[in-house]
């Protein structure tokens, strides 16, 4: 893997606007399962309205045990850290994720695209007063409106894991204008929201331990765990 690592760190040293393409993959270290891990009952509790609006917090204990508990223990990952370097050392322009762990932002990110929304993007289910603000989750039960006593809900919820469109076209714009695009622990494009919007010139490397759709279509493909690879930049 060493000669690929030189080759990622290269490739890095000489884009001038790398953007990475982050999934599920990258955030199971930090103790929040990916498709294969998940426990799906618990998911479809955590993405319902129905749930949160009747036991919010019945609600609120399902989303700890999914993810609150690993996004605010203090234990972002490798990966999400070094994505935050990268970019406060100008080397990394923004992050496209899928992800709604907020973990990016946690970590010191600043630019990201959150695709389908994330507990940091919340909305009183009542009055629709907006919550932008993940700490919100962190009080140690279900957030309710200053406003109107109703319930909070993350966009994931109330949009029924749709997608961000303002999300969207930042992430669209920022991969358009990419030399290098870093696919780092997601398993497929995601449909066409984003994937075409890639510039033709932009060179492609995927850090993932599996086989993915991306497998024939990148420039430089590292078979490895993303905190493993970009603990050694």
């Amino acid at each position: 893997m060493d000669g690929q690592i030189l080759e990622l760190k290269k490739a890095i040293e000489q884009s001038h606007y790398t953007v990475a393409i982050t999934g599920a993959g990258i955030s199971v270290s930090a103790g929040i399962g990916d498709f294969e891990h998940m426990n799906f009952a618990t998911v479809l509790q955590v993405s319902s309205d129905k749930v949160l609006r009747t036991a919010p917090e019945h609600y609120y204990k399902m989303a700890q045990k999914a993810f609150l508990n690993a996004m605010f223990r203090g234990k972002s990952t490798v990966t999400h850290k070094k994505l935050a370097y990268l970019e406060q050392t100008g080397r990394l322009q923004g992050i496209v994720t899928t992800n709604i762990d907020c973990l990016h932002s946690l970590a010191g990110s600043k630019s990201v695209a959150e695709l389908q929304g994330s507990f940091g993007i919340n909305k009183c289910l009542s009055c629709g007063k907006h919550y932008d603000d993940v700490f919100i989750w962190n009080q140690g039960k279900a957030p309710k409106c200053k406003v109107c006593g109703g319930v909070i809900a993350p966009f994931p919820v109330y949009e029924h894991i749709g997608l961000a469109d303002t999300e969207v076209g930042k992430a669209r714009d920022w991969l358009s204008r990419a030399e290098l695009v870093l696919i780092i622990g997601t398993n497929g494009p995601y449909g066409n929201v984003y994937f075409n919007y890639i510039r033709h010139s932009a060179k492609i490397v995927q850090i993932n331990p599996k086989h993915t759709q991306f497998d024939k279509i990148v420039n430089l493909n590292i078979h490895s765990k993303s905190d493993d690879v970009l603990s050694l930049l």
